[in-house]
């Protein structure tokens, strides 16, 4: 791979699969020096060597439903890169089996740990590191999923998550206005990743059938990403869907 001019710093979480993955090698291959994290260091790893980005990519095991953890991945992002300049917000979890009257407090819990406060965690660190760097200010990308507006049947703790990650997004985009961070939101539908392979075997549908649906590659995603990190901070994409054209989503079907 040609080396490219280095463009800004990027942190993506859930960086070694599906979306993150993605988003993390269109912004390598764009020039980005990107810090990868996520929970297990060997897709990390794959994905730094698939990108071919040499330095600019950094791996960084991080959990993002602990605080601590979250803290130190800021901490060594400013160490090796000096900055943070985008924030593609990324890590989550899919429901729990079944119908909810069935989950245990501890599956609940799983998901909205990862869902909404790892987001927020991540959402939390950003501000503190923009709002102290020179020049100050940089962009979060917070992947809110379809499911932030409409949601599947037997989905309860996803789709709860995911309509407060709506929430976050507009709160932080009025509060990050004074310090120059700009803070918008992608919502993918059927995105072909391993998590969304079932969607082309039958997944079951609001009227209670068991249908297929279209998918698309999840690299246009990764492309969506990088169109709204490099806009220019005057400007920010609040809301960005990106989806499968033919899914069931736009009317009633």
């Amino acid at each position: 791979m040609t080396e490219k001019t280095s463009k800004g710093v990027a942190i993506v979480t859930g960086a070694g699969t599906g979306i993150g993955r993605a988003a993390a090698l269109a912004l390598l291959n764009d020039g980005w020096r990107v810090a990868l994290a996520g929970r297990r260091p060997d897709p990390l790893d794959a994905v730094a060597d698939e990108s071919g980005a040499g330095d600019r990519a950094f791996a960084v095991p991080t959990d993002v439903s602990s605080p601590e953890s979250v803290a130190a991945l800021f901490a060594a992002v400013v160490e090796r890169f000096g900055r943070v300049d985008l924030l593609f917000n990324n890590a989550g979890v899919g429901n729990p089996p079944g119908p909810f009257e069935d989950w245990t407090p501890e599956q609940w819990k799983g998901v909205v740990d990862i869902n909404l406060n790892g987001m927020f965690y991540c959402l939390q660190q950003a501000f503190r590191t923009m709002k102290a760097q020179t020049p100050k200010g940089g962009r979060i990308i917070n992947n809110g999923s379809i499911s932030a507006t409409t949601p599947r049947p037997n989905s309860a703790a996803y789709t709860s998550t995911k309509h407060a990650v709506q929430g976050l997004t507009k709160t932080a985009a009025l509060d990050g206005r004074k310090w120059d961070i700009a803070v918008g939101q992608i919502d993918v539908g059927n995105a072909l990743t391993e998590l969304a392979a079932r969607f082309q075997k039958g997944v079951p549908q609001a009227n209670g059938e068991i249908a297929t649906e279209p998918t698309m590659d999840v690299a246009v995603v990764g492309q969506s990403v990088l169109y709204m990190a490099n806009l220019p901070l005057e400007a920010n994409v609040l809301f960005h869907t990106v989806m499968a054209t033919k899914m069931p989503f736009v009317g009633r079907g």
